[in-house]
């Protein structure tokens, strides 16, 4: 799917999201006859959304992309959380969750490889530096084509910690 779409939406969407207290962490348009448009955002107090918190972004969204129009015909709009696994895509991800394990896709080959799995250890410049079982790497970020945390024990004593 196209970026110009996506981030069309992201910068209509954003300021009404920060408004009501979220930040916005991925949109996602997918499908064929009729698309799904994803929107995953997460409180700005970084505590648990709540199946409210979806609904109120679900209404304001809605409204925008009536007025604003941005995916002709019709399509599914869907509205979550990160849940505890959830994608890393800002800078600030990778800083917040260091520490924990990561999965992180790289558009073309780094060092022979295009996958990479290891400790986040926060970011150098414009950099994800990642600590893999065969030593450091340092992943541009504009070269990460998809990144995610993985469920281990530690992310999940992480999570029931902060609730």
């Amino acid at each position: 799917m196209p970026m110009e779409p996506i981030r069309r939406i992201e910068k209509m969407i954003a300021p009404a999201l920060t408004e009501l207290g979220f930040a916005l962490v991925r949109v996602h348009l997918s499908g064929g006859a009729r698309p799904i448009l994803q929107i995953m955002a997460e409180r700005s107090d970084e505590s648990g959304m709540t199946v409210d918190d979806c609904a109120a972004i679900s209404h304001t969204v809605s409204a925008i992309l009536d007025v604003e129009d941005p995916i002709s015909g019709t399509y599914t709009l869907e509205v979550s959380s990160p849940g505890i696994d959830r994608p890393l895509v800002r800078p600030r991800d990778f800083e917040r969750f260091a520490g924990f394990e990561a999965k992180i896709e790289t558009h073309g080959a780094i060092d022979g490889r295009r996958r990479f799995r290891g400790r986040l250890a926060g970011m150098d410049g414009n950099s994800v530096r990642l600590t893999t079982k065969d030593g450091d790497v340092v992943l541009p970020v504009d070269d990460i084509h998809q990144a995610k945390l993985v469920l281990t024990d530690d992310l999940l004593a992480a999570a029931e910690t902060a609730r």
